[in-house]
């Protein structure tokens, strides 16, 4: 580990000019052993290490949660009631922490009513504008937002006004402009009753095909305490109003069993449980379930904008609120710098500076109706980063979590001007990077490992960019690596066709993508990369997309549970045991009762931070002590739990303990570079890179013939990209196809086709500008991607 001699203040230096440095001490967070470090303040710091190695424990659960918990103090303990609980980090010192401005990866909130407008306020700002000059005049603000409804109030007000009472008969309008047959979502539903149910079984022989909607549990015992309809009778035999009871009854109170219930018909329920929700954001049972038992179709009263007719017909130089909303934000930064009222000229300023932010951060080409939860990593971290360009806020610290996922190298150089434009006012910018390009622009590198889980949590390296090229750490001897374009490249064996493709930004693409090879689609951010294979390949019969979406678990959720690894090795226990499987699951009847299975005690202490404490029952081991005494292959369930990935391998694959389906499961979980990993480690504790394989080792062992990833290489170390090329390789010569969407350029020059989109972004992009091998791209350097391939590679 590189140290630093810390030099006296000058005699003439203010003492207060001294505080320099943010000091870390003793940080024990998650995998971190008992870091100590130093990282100077107005200064560029970037944190690098493989996958997992603890720079989001250093960075983001020790510096940035601390600083976070200190400014929540500073309120009134009311104040905090309202406000998330947060531990103090496993640290002994911290000192020197400003105020922590936090820009992570995580991408925005994907409730259906979220767009890029509401989330950067842009929308809000044009309801104003509207309000105050738009002809006709219909409302306020809230007449122009699709998530306030009409509503009008009769009757009589009584006021209190110590005189004596007095009553007012009044008629209220409160307006709102949401369009009332879609309720604000800009699309109907229809449902396939028969994707429901099936019509020949009762519901107590298990008719219901919705997935969560079991006999066995609550709803069972709603259905049979309703009283609407006898459930051993076949659906199909149902009289007019016993179907309509089940589909279609509005929330109704019940007494089942003495118990004050709520019944639901199936529709309505299944709308306010899953139609709430993003389909993106589903699990993937419920989203296949969803996708083939709802259609969605634009609204016809709206035509898809979400708003009333009242709404629409207000407009401002021809154009209706609805019609701004679906300009690409570039021109419509153009059509506002063309309004001139004096009446709103500092509203007109403010949206022309957050429209103009859009086109700086390389976000021009996203209109404001563009759902949030459609938004890749990388553009929800660059909208989050928007309301901070242009900030007079100096001497904060911010915070990012590898802002350059999702970018093309062209627009990776752009994000370095922003980080160094917020360091050149006098910020501390504290970013965790894995691209090089990145990492250069470092004034100090800290550098942790050396490998991932239990194998890292150690400063391995800490000083200036020279001296990490020097280093012989990990990231020292990947730093300068380069691919080698390939000697020869795959033939392909067919083509997966894409004819006249226009989804969003598409302009009438028509593509042949080869088959039997690893196909790499590029292009800069926002050239259609991903609308291509939306609109046209998803969906096809043998294709299997892994998307970037992130994976949600809970701290009960583990890489077992995800990936389904706990069924195969429940069922071997069960077997082996002559019990039941139930008994071996930590959420189910095995559980410690003290507990609940979770291993730990939470004991919530109001304001005050919440007291974790494990379990003195079960000693963390979160099972009954009777399932403990049973084993497979001389090990009980807690210590099977407790295996890293490489140990269950061996385990599961020979001996008494063999078990082909979970050594199969296993055996991705290696592929994909997570050996180390425990499986039993709470999802919640995993790394943005792990996450993302875990996706993959999980997504990988669906059955399809071509297979098509979403930027892979997120969140993954210079060093884990060889793994997964290794990976794409097995996959493409087993006979499967490999279409990724990339920008690393590993990734192009290791592809054995590639197809570029551009030659910009939005209605600038969506055509294919080439079509050909990595070395004829580099050849002909007749694209932006050609050229930054080619500077790559020499």
């Amino acid at each position: 580990m590189a140290t630093r001699t810390r030099t006296q203040p000058p005699a003439q230096q203010h003492v207060a000019d001294s505080h320099d440095l943010i000091r870390v001490h003793g940080a024990r967070e998650n995998n971190l052993k008992d870091v100590d470090i130093e990282i100077p303040k107005r200064r560029l710091t970037v944190f690098t290490g493989v996958s997992g190695s603890g720079k989001s424990s250093l960075v983001f659960d020790t510096i940035a949660a601390e600083s976070q918990r200190m400014i929540n103090e500073t309120y009134s303990a009311f104040l905090q009631g309202f406000m998330p609980n947060l531990n103090r980090p496993e640290v002994d010192v911290l000192d020197g922490l400003t105020t922590a401005i936090i820009v992570d990866q995580e991408r925005m909130g994907s409730n259906p009513r979220s767009t890029v407008g509401t989330a950067t306020d842009a929308n809000a700002m044009l309801r104003i504008l509207f309000s105050r000059i738009a002809k006709p005049h219909v409302g306020p603000p809230t007449a122009y937002s699709f998530n306030v409804p009409k509503r009008t109030a009769t009757g009589s007000m009584v006021a209190d006004k110590g005189a004596g009472e007095k009553t007012v008969v009044r008629n209220a309008v409160y307006h709102g402009g949401m369009c009332p047959k879609c309720e604000g979502m800009g699309s109907v539903n229809d449902f396939d009753l028969t994707a429901l149910y099936d019509e020949t079984k009762s519901l107590n022989e298990g008719a219901l095909t919705i997935p969560g909607y079991s006999m066995e549990g609550w709803y069972g015992r709603i259905f049979r305490g309703s009283g609407y309809f006898n459930p051993d009778k076949p659906i199909k035999k149902y009289t007019k109003k016993e179907l309509h009871d089940l589909l279609y009854r509005e929330p109704t109170k019940v007494k089942v069993e003495g118990i004050n219930l709520t019944y639901s018909g199936l529709i309505p329920q299944i709308q306010k449980s899953f139609l709430s929700k993003d389909v993106d954001a589903m699990q993937p049972h419920i989203r296949a379930f969803v996708e083939r038992a709802v259609t969605f179709t634009i609204c016809p009263d709206c035509n898809g904008t979400r708003l009333s007719q009242e709404a629409l017909s207000s407009k401002i130089k021809g154009k209706n609120i609805a019609d701004l909303c679906t300009m690409q934000i570039s021109d419509l930064a153009e059509w506002i710098r063309g309004l001139e009222d004096r009446s709103v000229a500092p509203l007109l300023t403010g949206l022309q500076h957050l429209l103009d932010s859009f086109a700086e951060i390389g976000l021009g080409y996203l209109s404001l109706d563009r759902p949030a939860g459609t938004l890749s990593g990388g553009e929800a971290q660059r909208t989050k980063m928007i309301r901070h360009l242009g900030s007079s806020l100096t001497d904060v610290t911010y915070v990012f979590d590898e802002p350059t996922i999702g970018l093309h190298p062209h627009d990776i150089e752009r994000m370095n001007g922003l980080l160094l434009q917020l360091r050149d006012k006098g910020n501390t910018v504290l970013v965790v990077e894995h691209k090089p390009e990145t990492i250069a622009i470092a004034d100090h590198v800290v550098d942790l490992g050396p490998g991932a889980g239990s194998a890292g949590g150690t400063v391995c390296f800490e000083g200036t960019v020279e001296g990490l090229r020097k280093s012989d750490t990990i990231t020292g001897r990947h730093f300068d690596d380069r691919a080698r374009l390939k000697d020869s490249v795959r033939t392909s064996s067919g083509a997966l066709e894409v004819r006249g493709a226009t989804t969003h930004n598409l302009q009438g693409v028509d593509v042949d993508l080869p088959l039997g090879v690893l196909c790499v689609l590029t292009g800069v951010a926002g050239s259609g990369k991903s609308s291509l294979i939306d609109g046209s390949v998803a969906g096809r019969e043998g294709v299997v997309v892994i998307d970037q979406a992130a994976i949600r678990g809970s701290r009960r959720s583990n890489p077992a549970t995800y990936t389904g690894l706990l069924d195969p090795i429940r069922k071997a226990f069960a077997k082996a045991n002559g019990v039941k499987p139930a008994l071996f699951s930590s959420n189910s009847e095995g559980a410690c009762p003290t507990c609940n299975g979770a291993g730990v005690i939470y004991t919530d202490l109001g304001v005050m931070a919440t007291v974790e404490s494990t379990c003195e029952e079960c000693e963390g081991r979160r099972f009954q002590a009777s399932v403990l005494e049973y084993t497979l292959g001389g090990r009980n369930i807690a210590e099977v739990l407790a295996m890293p990935v490489t140990e269950a391998l061996e385990f599961f694959g020979d001996g008494e303990a063999k078990t082909p389906a979970a050594h199969k499961i296993l055996d991705r979980l290696a592929d994909v570079g997570l050996g180390y990993l425990s499986l039993g480690q709470p999802l919640t504790t995993l790394s943005g890179g792990e996450r993302q394989r875990l996706k993959l080792a999980a997504q990988m062992g669906d059955k399809g013939d071509v297979y098509v990833l979403d930027e892979p290489t997120t969140g993954l170390h210079l060093a884990d990209v060889e793994q997964l090329l290794g990976l794409l390789d097995r996959l493409v010569d087993s006979g499967k196809s490999a279409i990724v969407i990339e920008h690393h350029q590993a990734v192009m020059a290791h592809a054995d086709w590639i197809i570029d989109l551009g030659p910009g972004a939005g209605h600038d992009g969506g055509k294919i500008v080439f079509e050909g091998t990595p070395a004829e791209l580099v050849a002909a350097k007749s694209t932006t991607t050609g050229k930054h391939l080619a500077s790559y590679v020499s």
